[in-house]
């Protein structure tokens, strides 16, 4: 990849008229962009190039885009930054795509100058480099240089929106993050829609403290959230 341009994306979309509006207008903007109209092909070509951002349809024939993005993070292990582009819209897809791994959503029909605007913080958000240390609440250590959560000698696996929350809350302990400063530093100015940030909670909540006895994520009603040890609070 030629470094003049402002990143490498693959858009899986089976829309003709979408995804020829969405390429023209991104390589405009100096983007590079390989283009899937099937889950099959898309999935091939994510899991044989190195991409700085993926843009999924839902709706996909030979495969639909929750079943490849499952594939592409939990069987191919890939981390590449995951926007979903979909006219389903509903609290319950957005949980169900954040749950297998994606990092924003957008819905259609949409403007866009959001798409690039939102494209630019994740790719930059994915360049950006974490200083590394280990951080610990009870038992759960986070090692930011190595990405890597474990609680009671279980080891966590979570999305890089996830990992990122988790450090936020990690490093303020036990102080309260409001949701708008957790929003601020995920996604910059362009902030999410108002379910965003919930469905990243929830799916955060029920991979650290779900499966074990002590609970260590607190919700501060109109407030924000915080992670503490109970039993030194």
């Amino acid at each position: 990849m030629t470094t003049n341009n402002q990143g490498h994306i693959l858009l899986i979309e089976d829309n003709h008229d979408i995804a020829d509006m969405v390429c023209e207008y991104l390589e405009r903007s100096e983007y590079v962009m390989d283009h899937a109209a099937d889950g099959i092909t898309g999935l091939h070509l994510a899991v044989s190039n190195d991409y700085d951002l993926i843009i999924l349809d839902l709706m996909l024939p030979g495969m639909d885009g929750i079943e490849l993005l499952n594939k592409f993070r939990n069987e191919a292990k890939r981390s590449i930054p995951v926007l979903i582009l979909t006219a389903r819209d509903t609290l319950d897809d957005k949980i169900t795509g954040f749950d297998v791994g994606a990092d924003d959503y957008l819905i259609k029909p949409f403007e866009i100058k959001e798409l690039e605007a939102r494209i630019r913080a994740l790719i930059r958000r994915q360049r950006g480099t974490i200083s590394p240390e280990k951080l610990q609440i009870a038992d759960l250590i986070f090692d930011s240089g190595t990405l890597k959560v474990m609680r009671s000698d279980t080891q966590i696996k979570l999305t890089p929106i996830g990992l990122k929350i988790l450090r936020i809350l990690m490093q303020a302990s036990p102080r309260v993050v409001s949701r708008r400063e957790i929003e601020r530093q995920i996604w910059g100015d362009i902030l999410p829609d108002s379910d965003t940030l919930r469905s990243h909670m929830y799916n955060l909540r029920k991979s650290i403290d779900k499966p074990f006895k002590k609970q260590l994520m607190e919700t501060m009603q109109n407030t924000g959230y915080r992670l503490v040890d109970p039993d030194e609070n």
